[in-house]
């Protein structure tokens, strides 16, 4: 049976009304017990002196607090299955917060919810007096003539605190959820330092991915792309020899095809070992430096001073960062000299990357930086430089390593 869309908004109160009503009264029983525990000293009739009223005040605040682990988790628990509510656990396992809802708008909300309750049962009886009517016996009814008009009153003013307790219900509901989960949960401050270890978290996951994925391409590209053109280098080669017969068009062709054959996999390797060297994970960054420095057109001198080896994505971004900063000496420092050190201070991974060039470099000048400072804030790190014109260009970098 479809309902009419006015009816439909009237009776709207009513939806989820019992499931509101069951949460209201098992919370006026859970405050009765927090209640009770203020009440104890007071349960035999109580002190009777000021000093002594104040340390039964004193003495059920300091049960209170004791029990308040334990009315929190019973609080918890009737969100949970009343509502579906669910309220996180806060760091501590007491705080005055707990204290503070317990004490204050648990009592308050419990009492508004006894009203409530109190106003369900009376509209009730109210809404059903014709059925009350008719089972008292016959002559009562007609002894008491007019009842129907006074029965019809009481009906309507029935139906109508149904509908206001429904409201009721549902704004009390929402009102004690708002405040448990200000006070019973987590506070800001803990919510903001959860969600920053879970962005860590993700920040990391996704570094250690990105960095796996970097080797396999690397691993892809070493063993399959490149030994495809190693083969075709070795079968032009071979034509070269064993064809001396050929059509000097022919050779030319053969000759052409071999020259770039060889250059596309010297610069195969040169991505290969831009994405992730094999000698950084075989043999760490000392040797793999010591590579990009032997391959750089200018002297650079290396020194790397490491108790320990980092973990491999440090090791990775180290690494990039050097390779990216010489090669960017090499396009744009017209410099004579370039130098590298890498040590480690505690938990910190220092590298420093400086030249004899012109200086004057920036971030908005093209060169990588910020891609290459980007690249450092994706594992905590601190990325610097200091480049006046005229020189000297030190690029300083700082990357967290566990101890």
């Amino acid at each position: 049976m479809r309902i009419p869309h006015p009816l439909q908004h009237l009776l709207r109160p009513f939806e989820g009304a019992a499931r509101s009503v069951a949460f209201l009264a098992v919370g006026a029983l859970v405050q009765c017990g927090a209640l009770l525990v203020l009440a104890v000293p007071w349960l035999n009739g109580g002190p009777t002196k000021a000093l002594s009223c104040l340390v039964a005040l004193l003495a059920g605040l300091a049960a209170l607090g004791a029990a308040s682990p334990v009315l929190t988790r019973l609080q918890r628990a009737r969100f949970r299955s009343r509502l579906g509510v669910e309220i996180p656990a806060a760091g501590r396992r007491w705080s005055w917060r707990q204290v503070r809802y317990h004490l204050v708008m648990g009592p308050l909300i419990a009492s508004g919810g006894a009203c409530v309750l109190t106003l369900w049962g009376a509209s009730a009886v109210a809404a059903t007096v014709y059925v009350w009517v008719w089972a008292l016996p016959p002559e009562t009814r007609l002894a008491e003539a007019g009842y129907t008009v006074q029965a019809g009153y009481l009906t309507a003013a029935g139906l109508a605190g149904l509908y206001g307790a429904a409201r009721l219900s549902g704004v009390l509901a929402r009102i004690d959820t708002r405040a448990a989960l200000e006070r019973l949960g987590p506070s800001r401050a803990e919510q903001l330092e959860r969600r920053v270890e879970e962005v860590t978290e993700a920040r990391a996951g996704v570094v250690d991915a990105a960095d796996a994925e970097r080797r396999r391409i690397e691993r892809d590209l070493h063993d399959g792309a490149q030994q495809r053109l190693v083969s075709l280098a070795v079968n032009l080669g071979l034509a070269k020899v064993t064809m001396p017969d050929l059509p000097d068009d022919a050779r030319k062709v053969i000759d052409e095809a071999h020259r770039e054959a060889k250059e596309a996999i010297a610069e195969l390797q040169d991505l290969v070992r831009g994405l992730h060297p094999a000698v950084l994970e075989d043999r760490g960054l000392d040797a793999a430096l010591s590579g990009l420095a032997d391959r750089a057109p200018l002297p650079v001198g290396v020194r790397v001073d490491l108790s320990a080896r980092p973990a491999p994505a440090i090791e990775a971004v180290a690494y990039f960062v050097v390779s990216e900063a010489l090669t960017n000496v090499v396009k744009h420092a017209e410099a004579s000299r370039a130098d590298v050190v890498v040590e480690r201070h505690g938990g910190i991974l220092l590298v420093v990357v400086s030249d004899d060039g012109v200086g004057g470099a920036d971030y908005s000048g093209g060169t990588g930086l910020a891609g290459l400072a980007k690249r450092v804030a994706s594992v905590d790190g601190t990325f610097s430089i200091s480049s006046p014109v005229g020189g000297p260009t030190v690029v300083t970098v700082e990357l967290p390593c566990a101890l």
